[in-house]
């Protein structure tokens, strides 16, 4: 094992899949020269030259658009968008052309294509650079979402997404290239579809992705000193969804709070309430909680910033609410 940040288990990824398949290249906003935006493709030009490592213009729409035409060709071409802010002017590219075309073709057609970045919020950036975008492109037949929020997820996950054959919307955060974690030195594939049990726990099933998984695995701790012993759940893939996992969680607890950065209507955690309250109705004691960012713009200034995001405390108060609903009952 090796301790690695985000970054680099992600460009370790990058180059083992470069170096097993000559037909995946990286293309994107000074991913080459300038060593990626946040140096995740760090000493990659020197390696693989500009025909592999290609910097592009700032025209989003224009060259995840001559991606998936590459993908259609034989390619196998990795999309770095600097942010997944700006991939909005992509997504007539990404929804009506690499998610639709496999079944527009009656399967003649695959898009072998990832799209990754930075996605969600970060520190001081405003409104229009502190989406979380991701339950949006879970809500597109054809595309594949991946959200990993450890070196060790973010390094087995991207390595399948290469090798998935169907475009993936790889979502990272921003905050996290510098997040550490042991990463195996052999080589290992994540499967998508799969969740993964972070914190085993009885009481109470706290699921999140990406940052908010380490928000939700703080609040366990705080929990546990008040005796509440609480189960978390890294979903990792968002689309494929893994609600077995979920459900198992869902009947041994009895209760369910749902941490996402995303806005809450018609959201990804909007629907797993749906599903959860569908398939596990009898299996819950109480109603299910949602901690999502408040329906508002995200604000500059740094305390409103943080009044808007999933917090530790939230996730508390959301859980004291959901067993104390039990105890009335």
């Amino acid at each position: 094992m090796s301790l690695l940040t985000f970054r680099e288990a992600l460009r370790n990824a990058l180059i083992e899949e470069m170096d097993r398949d000559p037909t995946v290249l990286l293309m994107g906003e000074e991913v080459a020269e300038y060593q990626g935006a946040y140096k995740v493709s760090q000493g990659l030009l020197e390696k693989y030259g500009p025909k592999r490592i290609i910097d592009t213009p700032i025209t989003e729409a224009a060259f995840t658009g001559i991606a998936i035409g590459a993908a259609m060709a034989g390619l196998h071409p990795i999309v770095e968008w600097m942010t997944f802010n700006f991939g909005i002017l992509a997504l007539d590219q990404v929804i009506n052309n690499a998610a639709k075309m496999r079944y527009m073709s009656g399967g003649q057609t695959s898009i072998p294509i990832v799209i990754r970045g930075p996605n969600g919020p970060a520190e001081f950036l405003g409104s229009q650079h502190s989406q979380n975008l991701a339950s949006i492109l879970t809500h597109i037949p054809g595309l594949k979402v991946i959200c990993p929020a450890t070196p060790y997820d973010a390094k087995g996950l991207l390595k399948t997404a290469i090798r998935d054959g169907n475009p993936v919307m790889f979502m990272e955060s921003e905050l996290m290239y510098q997040l550490q974690g042991e990463v195996p030195d052999k080589e290992y594939l994540i499967p998508f579809g799969k969740a993964d049990i972070k914190r085993a726990g009885q009481d109470v099933t706290l699921l999140a992705y990406g940052r908010e998984l380490h928000t939700a695995l703080a609040a366990a701790e705080q929990l546990a000193t008040q005796g509440i012993d609480a189960e978390v759940i890294d979903l990792r893939s968002l689309r494929p969804l893994d609600s077995e996992t979920i459900f198992a969680s869902v009947a041994k607890t009895n209760h369910l709070v749902i941490v996402d950065e995303s806005w809450p209507i018609a959201s990804l955690g909007s629907y797993i309430a749906h599903l959860v309250a569908h398939d596990c109705f009898d299996l819950l004691d109480a109603p299910i909680e949602l901690v999502q960012m408040e329906d508002v713009p995200m604000p500059y200034n740094h305390a409103l910033e943080l009044a808007v995001l999933p917090s530790m405390d939230k996730i508390i108060t959301a859980v004291q609410l959901s067993l104390s609903s039990t105890q009335q009952a």
